[in-house]
């Protein structure tokens, strides 16, 4: 049996904010709305914490984390998938690494609709290595094991995977290279601990 689970929402613009157990009831009330703000968490006071704290997908209910630059990908807002690269406060750091007009009001980059959630986290995980680069940040964090694990270090399958992803994939490989040539490293943490973070995880 599954843990039981929280979820945390709050829609503005249809005066909607809570906490339920069933992930459909939640999605069925924040499903294409631009300003929706939800989050699953393991007990009901994290819920309420957030909840409490202005649901900021930025703002840390839980323990202080590490120095560095973090990514995630997400499908939540209902309008395709969307990717974050912050620092590990939960600033918004895209801009620095893609032009403004493709970065929508929530500061992240929203991706045309065939693009699947792991490529999401792929390019984000680019785009943060990229950051890291520019920038002289030696850690880069994400909660995606196979992006970590796998796909960035250029494991990737052939079969049902399209060539744009492959692509990707080995690009990514190549700066990973250069970046823990350069004492750089990549790690994987939980999305619970994770303030790029978007919350649209079941």
């Amino acid at each position: 049996m599954k843990p039981k689970k929280y979820y945390a929402y709050n829609v503005a613009s249809i005066g909607a904010h809570g906490i339920t157990d069933d992930w459909d009831v939640c999605k069925e009330i924040v499903s294409g709305k631009h300003d929706a703000r939800y989050k699953g968490f393991k007990t009901r006071q994290e819920a309420e914490e957030w909840l409490r704290l202005g649901a900021h997908y930025e703002v840390k209910v839980k323990k202080e984390i590490e120095k560095g630059i973090y990514f995630d990908a997400g499908t939540g807002r209902g309008f395709g998938v969307e990717i974050s690269v912050t620092d590990e406060a939960g600033k918004d750091l895209l801009q620095k690494v893609i032009a403004k007009e493709f970065i929508n009001e929530h500061g992240k980059h929203l991706l045309s609709k065939e693009k699947t959630n792991n490529y999401g986290e792929l390019l984000a995980c680019k785009y943060a290595i990229e950051l890291a680069l520019q920038e002289g940040e030696l850690r880069v964090f994400g909660d995606s094991k196979i992006i970590i694990e796998y796909w960035s270090k250029g494991r990737i399958k052939v079969e049902g995977i399209a060539p744009e992803t492959r692509t990707l994939a080995f690009a990514v490989k190549k700066l990973r290279d250069e970046f823990e040539a350069a004492g750089g490293s990549v790690q994987h943490i939980s999305g619970d601990d994770n303030p790029a973070d978007l919350g649209f995880h079941r």
